[in-house]
């Protein structure tokens, strides 16, 4: 007889978790009696990242007794009871290689839908301390499952499980964990796995957005133009407003470089800014195929880079240069566009504006900027837009006086009100660059009037995920306090820091990255769930552990990677 042979529940709590404060119900613990289970979960019963966990389709998570077993014997260990695992119901049978999504059973009164397999996350190895847990549960095919509630009512320790209901088609929990989370991805398998009217949404989608690269595969990305750095000359420097400069770099022997689409940035190393040379990054600000790479440079109060470009940099010079990147660039479409920037932001989209040279596409160029002598490219946009049949130019002082206002300017912020007055084009996809605050208002703004085709780029490091992690503030990324490690240095570019790594204090880049208060992504911190997926710009790496799936060429997992070499990462 299968039958369920504990029943846990607990509600979530905080942990100090690698001094971090982690909100988790990771912990489950024995019950005796009855408990009611509803739609969303077991009366006394919680979950800390509802993002991850929860809700009707993750209302009830199962595990195995034999798969305790085995666990109780891979590591040597005999204290890792029942709830340590975080399920709701510890079980006698049902192990994943048999079980069905789409597998009915009843249990008390109450009768449950399999729904999909565990979440992979970093919290299944808290509380009996084995941080590798994630990545155990996908290689070792015992990941457990979660249940939808059918029919509300009674369980306890000691009922029976009856199924009443085979899934269809028939895959089981371990079949569809490893259809996601490991490599070689049968295409057919897909097909089979998105007809199962059982699987959760979640779980469909990440298998249609799989089936869809398999069926119709994106053109390969361009690998750079070159491998890690090379040195350019400086052409030229070039005031363009107060506070912005332009450099030119060239070909140290007056070859063509390497085209670079619409948007994309350099990343440069700048040995005369400081020991180790810092780096840091800059849109492109010059039309595509153009001889030479422009960036432009906003001299910031305390910029220690921007302000040795502004100062000590001259025509003639060399910097240390990585190829051109990134993925805020302009489509091939025809619908209308709008380039929304704000400050130094202007600079990807003046490159997006400069493709559309001549174009019939209709066009919207809405600029923002203090006053006019702060108004980088304004004479060299019209120029563009003058040329474009369906251009539209509007541009924005916020801090002018009114005898400062010219044909085409107005007085005041670009905001949402400013937005509704324009008449945009709801169907147009809006390309937008500026501060961070500037962005997301304008993007509430813009998706009011029903755009939501938006494009951004962010200056300085992607926004974190850390999952289940509570009262978090980061101060700037800095140095980690104790001895300096011994090991290659690591340059986390977007954030401006050039730190030694430390295989001992800090034994992945995830973890040195951390020590610095970096921002990062991750969730599994073993090498399943490529959160935290990391561009490399130069250098050498290995990863300890062996992910289960490597990254794409070009980048890193950061969980579980340590440098061969002088590392560089877009981060």
């Amino acid at each position: 007889m299968v039958s369920l042979l504990s029943l846990n529940v607990g509600l979530p709590k905080d942990v100090d978790w690698r001094g971090r404060n982690v909100h988790t119900g990771i912990g489950k613990d024995p019950v005796r009696g009855p408990r009611f289970v509803g739609r969303l979960h077991i009366d006394g019963d919680g979950v800390g990242d509802t993002a991850g966990h929860g809700g009707v389709n993750r209302a009830v998570l199962v595990y195995q007794a034999a798969s305790y077993e085995h666990w109780r014997r891979h590591f040597g260990r005999e204290d890792i009871a029942f709830g340590a695992l975080g399920e709701n119901f510890t079980v006698d049978g049902l192990a994943d290689d048999e079980v069905c999504i789409g597998d009915r059973f009843r249990i008390g009164s109450a009768e449950f839908e399999v729904s999909q397999p565990r979440v992979t996350c970093f919290r299944s190895g808290i509380r009996i301390g084995e941080p590798d847990m994630p990545a155990l549960l996908v290689a070792h095919r015992r990941p457990g499952f979660y249940l939808r509630v059918l029919t509300a009512g009674e369980v306890q320790a000691g009922d029976e499980i009856v199924k009443i209901a085979d899934g269809a088609p028939g895959m089981s929990v371990a079949e569809i964990d490893g259809l996601l989370y490991l490599p070689d991805r049968p295409v057919e398998k897909l097909r089979r796995a998105l007809r199962i009217p059982a699987l959760s949404p979640g779980w469909q989608g990440s298998f249609r957005q799989l089936l869809a690269a398999a069926e119709q595969p994106a053109a390969e990305p361009a690998a750079p133009a070159w491998v890690g750095f090379r040195r350019l000359r400086v052409g030229r420097v070039v005031a363009e407003s107060a506070g912005i400069a332009s450099l030119y770099l060239q070909d140290e022997d007056g070859a063509a470089l390497p085209a670079a689409p619409a948007g994309q940035y350099l990343t440069l190393r700048v040995p005369g800014a400081g020991d180790p040379a810092p780096v840091r990054t800059y849109s492109l600000s010059s039309a595509p195929g153009a001889a030479h790479y422009r960036i432009s440079v906003k001299r910031e109060a305390h910029g220690v880079v921007s302000g040795y470009l502004h100062s000590s940099v001259r025509a003639g010079d060399r910097l240390e240069v990585a190829a051109p990147r990134g993925e805020f660039v302009l489509d091939g479409g025809t619908n209308p566009v709008l380039f929304i920037s704000a400050g130094v932001g202007v600079t990807p989209v003046l490159a997006m504006l400069h493709a559309l040279a001549g174009s019939d596409r209709e066009v919207w160029w809405l600029q923002a900027a203090r006053r006019p002598e702060e108004q980088a490219f304004a004479a060299e946009a019209h120029e563009v837009l003058a040329g474009l049949p369906r251009g539209h130019e509007h541009t924005f002082y916020s801090a002018a006086v009114p005898s400062e206002a010219t044909p085409g300017t107005h007085l005041g912020r670009l905001d949402a009100k400013a937005l509704i007055d324009l008449g945009l084009p709801t169907g147009a996809t809006a390309y937008l660059c500026g501060p961070a605050a500037f962005m997301a208002d304008v993007r509430t703004a813009l998706a009011g009037l029903g755009i939501t085709e938006v494009r951004t780029e962010l200056f300085g490091a992607l926004a974190a995920i850390n999952p289940g992690v509570v009262g978090q503030q980061l101060p700037p990324p800095h140095l980690p306090a104790g001895p300096t490690g011994p090991g290659p240095l690591v340059t986390f570019a977007r954030s401006g820091l050039t730190v030694p790594f430390d295989p001992i204090r800090h034994p992945t880049v995830l973890e040195l990255a951390e020590a610095c208060d970096v921002q990062v992504r991750w969730s599994c911190r073993t090498g399943v769930c490529h959160t935290c997926v990391t561009p490399v710009l130069s250098g050498e790496f290995s990863y300890r552990p062996t992910p289960l799936e490597p990254a794409a060429d070009g980048t890193v997992l950061l969980c579980c990677a340590r440098p061969e070499s002088e590392l560089v990462l877009d981060a």
